[in-house]
């Protein structure tokens, strides 16, 4: 295990970084150390409100910091491409995307293009953004693309009969499967855009932060969401340590493209951040190709 923490990332002045889910989180924490190193940060949120929140809270650490906020909502194709054409219009080049928004273990709904909203915003909206971005992330010298998954991947199967659960729904299963669609896409780009750009898959173990409280406040449920604040309290790590995997993959010379990263420490839970094994079924390349076919067609965005 490494000892890597955000004194050892490199300056990144003259750097633009776009975070999705930079509001609060592990999304806020890696929008405050990129601010910290020079680089210009463009926080992706659903809520211009809580965005701006975030902007003048990262300010309060880092008074000199660059940062806009622009609205992004993953449940939306039409507000993805509009986040797309909006921000390749503003920015020369994009150096770093971290796909890092997400909902976890949510009672089943249907995103704006009637996509299960978990599949839909963990994995078919990130593809898409990443899609839209692509031509702005080519024009980087060194572009790097991180996707945020969960060791909950490990349990996860794509099932391409029933993605969006309509025939059969379970919160956990339903997470799983989109989290390891996250790494498998994460290594099809490489392969497929390896030469253009550096993609690599990464998680956070246990990290406190407000992904927890979605499920339990979406069913209503004051019990499971006070045992979750127990959990958290009791096992998690900060919300700045969880970030530092995608810190590591998104600015760590060590880093190759196709690679996974996650904290190295108990049950891989916590820690400093090194490169791990992701699971099996996330190493099936022909799920992987089909996951992406299957992909293309459900956004109508194609690389």
């Amino acid at each position: 295990m490494t000892d890597w923490t955000t004194d050892e990332m490199p300056d990144c002045t003259g750097e633009t970084v776009v975070v999705t889910g930079a509001n609060s989180g592990l999304g806020l924490e890696a929008t405050r150390a990129f601010a910290r190193k020079g680089a210009h940060v463009v926080l992706a949120c659903r809520d211009l409100d809580r965005g701006g929140a975030a902007a003048t809270d990262v300010r309060g650490d880092v008074p000199d910091a660059s940062l806009s906020v622009r609205e992004l909502d993953l449940a939306s194709l039409d507000s993805i491409r509009e986040f797309a054409a909006t921000v390749g219009g503003e920015l020369d080049a994009i150096d770093v995307l971290c796909n890092n928004a997400g909902v976890m273990a949510i009672p089943r709904g249907e995103t704006e293009d009637g996509f299960e909203r978990q599949f839909g915003i963990n994995h078919l909206g990130h593809f898409a953004l990443t899609g839209l971005l692509l031509d702005s992330l080519r024009a980087a010298e060194n572009p790097r693309v991180v996707t945020q998954s969960s060791g909950v991947h490990e349990r996860g199967e794509i099932d391409f009969d029933d993605l969006h659960g309509e025939a059969s729904y379970d919160k956990w299963d339903a997470y799983a499967q989109s989290k390891l669609a996250n790494v498998l896409f994460a290594y099809e780009l490489d392969r497929r855009h390896g030469d253009d750009l550096t993609s690599v898959a990464c998680h956070p173990g246990y990290a406190a932060t407000n992904l927890q409280y979605r499920g339990p406040e979406a069913e209503g449920s004051r019990l499971k969401r006070a045992l979750m604040g127990v959990f958290n309290r009791v096992f998690a790590q900060s919300a700045a340590q969880g970030a530092l995997p995608m810190l590591y993959a998104a600015t760590a010379e060590a880093i190759d493209g196709g690679e996974y990263v996650g904290p190295g420490g108990l049950f891989n839970m916590r820690g400093a951040p090194e490169k791990q094994r992701s699971s099996d079924r996330s190493y099936d390349e022909g799920a992987a190709e089909r996951l992406w076919d299957v992909s293309e067609d459900l956004t109508d965005v194609t690389y």
